[in-house]
Parts: structure tokens; C-alpha cells; sequence
């Protein structure tokens, strides 16, 4: 331990780079604490993994690489004569890659298919992804890329969703899902979107189910011309249309 007087920055990272009982309670603190941070704002956005989750997660990688940290000193330690005797090998990267392959089970059930052929989730299983991966840092003592990576990925999940949006409103290519009463109407909405200079990529039909009613319905993968035809305007020009029952902007 440290006497007062005699510490330094450098010697309490080289302490805790160590593996002792202060180093591990660090770094599962360090890890539950991180994660816990990234997952608080997708708790705020109500999202299907939320400030608990991100934080089981990050403590869980901690530990995995920590249990395995503990068995390679044991092994060169108080079990080295009986690994000497049966020759046992020991490869610490087995349970960091055991803990990868695992977390996208968890991941794949945070991906949803959404209505009007739309996947969600995507973020949320990339973020958990990301959260054991700092937490097998943490566990091994990489304290630098943790911080690191936890404030590079609050960013990503939080602070660049408003730019993203933007983005996305200025961006050229949009899709649009319509309903509308007969498959007749189809040419008329196609005919709209080209008046405004628009080009077509592609459209997907589907049927919707409304009480006893059933209407036809659209997905328009649609690209913007260079004009100032924006996201609203088309999607204005197609509701002005008198059969169309209803029409929103899909936004992946």
C-alpha cells in the first residue's frame, strides 16, 4: 500500500493495474458504472434495453475476463504443482471471446421486425455490443480506452440523435407508406410524386386490416430532385389526394 506523502498519480495506476482486491473492486465498479451511463439514456427513450440492462452487461464482460484473470494466478500459484503434474494449458482470451459470441444472443433479441417491413433495435443491440466490449476492458485494466469508449458512445446513442434526424430530413431519399381505397389509385399517387420531379425506386404493396374494412397500402422508396421539394411537401401533396386514407415517412 501507499504511505502519505508517497503518492503519485503514476503509482496509483500502477496499483491498480495490479491484480488485488482494490484493482478488481475498481474495475467491476468502473464497468457496472460506464455501462450503467450509456444506459441511462436509452431508459429516457423508453427503449428495450434500458439503465440496468447496460449495466448487468458491462459488469457481466467485467467479470467474465476477471474469473479468468483470477484462474491464470491460481494456476501459476497455488495450483501450479497439479498443473505441472496433468500439464494444463490456459488461454485468458477464450473467455473474452465466449462473452462476444454470447452477447449476440442478447442482442438479436432486442432486433424486432416492425410494421411496413421496418427492422428496430438495431441501435440498442449495437450499444449492448459495445458495452461488453468496455467491460472486458475495464476488466483487464485498460482503464483509458474505457472512458474513452464511454464517452465515444454516449455520443453516438445520444448526442448525435438530433443530428441524425436532421439527416435524415434533408436527405434525398425517403420512403413513403400509404394507404389509400382502390389499387387504381396507385397511378395517381406516382403520378404526384413524378410531378414534383421525384423518382421512384421501388414499390411494395401490402394489405391493411381495419375493423371490416380492407385497404390497399404502398411503400414508395422515393428519391428527391435537386429542387426544393422537401420530406413535408411531398408527403403533403400525397395527402391532399381524396382516397388516400392515411400516409406517413418511414424513418429506419
Amino acid at each position: 500500500m501507499f504511505t502519505k506523502g508517497q503518492i503519485s498519480m503514476t503509482e496509483v495506476f500502477s496499483y491498480l493495474h495490479g491484480f488485488n482486491f482494490i484493482s478488481v473492486f475498481f474495475r467491476l465498479v468502473l464497468a457496472t458504472l460506464s455501462a450503467g451511463f450509456i444506459g441511462y439514456g436509452r431508459t429516457k427513450r423508453q427503449k428495450t434495453a434500458g439503465f440496468r440492462t447496460f449495466m448487468l452487461t458491462g459488469l457481466g464482460a467485467c467479470l467474465s475476463v476477471l474469473i479468468a484473470m483470477y484462474q491464470y494466478e491460481m494456476m501459476n500459484g497455488a495450483w501450479a504443482p497439479v498443473v505441472a503434474e496433468v500439464g494444463m494449458k490456459f488461454d485468458a482470451s477464450r473467455y473474452a471471446a465466449a462473452v462476444i459470441g454470447g452477447i449476440g444472443f442478447l442482442a438479436s433479441g432486442s432486433i424486432i421486425g416492425a410494421s411496413h417491413q421496418q427492422v428496430s433495435g438495431l441501435t440498442t443491440a449495437t450499444g449492448l455490443f459495445a458495452s461488453v466490449c468496455m467491460g472486458i476492458a475495464a476488466g483487464v485494466g485498460f482503464y483509458e480506452v474505457v472512458i474513452l469508449a464511454m464517452i465515444l458512445i454516449f455520443i453516438a446513442l445520444n448526442l448525435m440523435q438530433p443530428l441524425e434526424g436532421r439527416y435524415k430530413r434533408l436527405a434525398r431519399n425517403m420512403t413513403v407508406y400509404a394507404e389509400f381505397e382502390s389499387m387504381d389509385d396507385v397511378d395517381d399517387i406516382t403520378s404526384v410524386i413524378k410531378a414534383k420531379n421525384a423518382n421512384i425506386y421501388e414499390i411494395d404493396f401490402e394489405r391493411t386490416v381495419r375493423t371490416d374494412d380492407q385497404y390497399p397500402s404502398a411503400i414508395f422508396s422515393i428519391k428527391l430532385s435537386r429542387e426544393n421539394t422537401s420530406h413535408s411537401d411531398m408527403l403533403s401533396s400525397i395527402a391532399e389526394l381524396p382516397f388516400v386514407i392515411s400516409i406517413e415517412e418511414l424513418i429506419s
